[in-house]
């Protein structure tokens, strides 16, 4: 009975905890942990410690949190996304800086029969420090060509192994570990995050950087072209706009044959230019008259 009720008091201690956490910080997210290993997990958390705290709860116990919790609305939202092995992480970032910061952090790792590439692998030419022995078959065997020099087995030149988003046999696994090559890239992915009462899923929180800012770049190219055109002043369109009202004047002043001191030498241009049209029309009837 002791040790049941001590068992009591341990789980409503964690739960108490959760809530607190629950308390502290507006945004809760909820990562996969099924492709993250022990060390790769102590990695993030001390990439991670300034800006979020990373906690592993079993599903169960979360459940039991949001059950007890009332002053976070629609919390109760998030049960449908406790499956699978969790890991939470209790934030004051925005949802979206949060799935930046863990792009940014993944940490390299060594590949696994099955993993898929992080990016083109080269295997670089070189010495790789070992002797002759069953190394020179495993190298051959993934298409690195080698040869013995000085006691030690040297790969000819840089090959390629495997291109990004490939899947990395077991054989050619074994042969970059030993060749000290990580190539496979691991972090948290997001399953949904609580932000504040608002639930956002995996699928509204990725992010294509590239395509954003193109958005962007066009709402703010159409949006100065608009202010340009209906003559609205910001601190960003203001030269433009005193630009182009001194073109209008000057286009005014010259067509109107306003004299200034700016338009004058083109008012006279004009002018003769209308003179010298005004000559050949009269010297081409005169000739005319002439021939008749």
């Amino acid at each position: 009975m002791t040790e049941q009720r001590q068992v009591l008091q341990e789980k409503a201690k964690k739960v108490e905890d959760i809530q607190d956490f629950l308390k502290e910080y507006k945004v809760i997210a909820l990562a996969d942990l099924h492709k993250v290993r022990a060390a790769q997990l102590q990695e993030l958390r001390k990439k991670l410690q300034d800006v979020a705290h990373l906690r592993v709860i079993k599903n169960s116990l979360m459940k039991r949190v949001i059950d007890q919790s009332k002053g976070k609305p629609n919390l109760d939202k998030l049960e449908g996304h406790l499956i699978g092995s969790t890991i939470f992480l209790f934030t004051g970032l925005n949802p979206f800086k949060l799935v930046l910061l863990l792009e940014k952090s993944k940490v390299r790792t060594t590949a696994k029969a099955g993993d898929l590439a992080a990016f083109d692998v080269v295997v670089p030419a070189g010495n790789i420090g070992q002797p002759p022995g069953p190394i020179i078959s495993q190298l051959s065997a993934v298409g690195l060509k080698t040869r013995i020099e000085s006691g030690s087995v040297w790969i000819n030149k840089d090959a390629m192994v495997v291109r990004e988003g490939e899947p990395i046999s077991e054989r050619l696994a074994a042969v970059l570990s030993k060749l000290g090559i990580k190539p496979v890239e691991v972090g948290l992915v997001l399953k949904a995050v609580y932000d504040d009462g608002v639930i956002l899923t995996e699928e509204q929180l990725q992010l294509d950087i590239d395509e954003t800012r193109r958005t962007v770049e066009d709402a703010y190219r159409c949006a100065f072209y608009l202010s340009i055109n209906s003559a609205y002043t910001t601190p960003d369109n203001i030269t433009f706009l005193l630009q182009k009202a001194h073109q209008d004047a000057y286009k005014l002043s010259v067509n109107e044959n306003i004299l200034t001191r700016e338009t004058i030498k083109d008012i006279l241009r004009k002018a003769h230019m209308h003179m010298l049209s005004i000559k050949g029309q009269l010297d081409t009837a005169k000739e005319k008259t002439q021939k008749g």
